[in-house]
């Protein structure tokens, strides 16, 4: 669940971008991490994974315009059930 907030303050295009480009990642599968064969070597850096990446784009579209991408809403839970006085 993305809680830091780091994308807050970023135009609504970037948010997009960050978000599209994540699902894209989560969906197809195809990020290549490092990969070595026959002294050939392929290797990304990612800074954050697409999951973390697209939840805190997600919250940050949704502080920047609720009214397209939804507030964030906070659910609470509780079970009575072993209540004591």
């Amino acid at each position: 669940m993305a809680s830091t907030g780091i994308f807050i303050g970023l135009t609504e295009a970037q948010l997009l971008s960050i978000r599209d480009n994540a699902l894209t990642e989560l969906t197809t599968g195809k990020v290549v991490t490092s990969y070595s064969d026959s002294g050939t070597s392929i290797s990304k850096s990612i800074t954050m994974p697409a999951r973390e990446r697209f939840e805190e784009a997600t919250l940050a579209l949704g502080l920047l315009n609720p009214d397209t991408y939804g507030a964030r809403t906070t659910v609470i839970k509780t079970d009575w059930s072993n209540y004591a006085d």
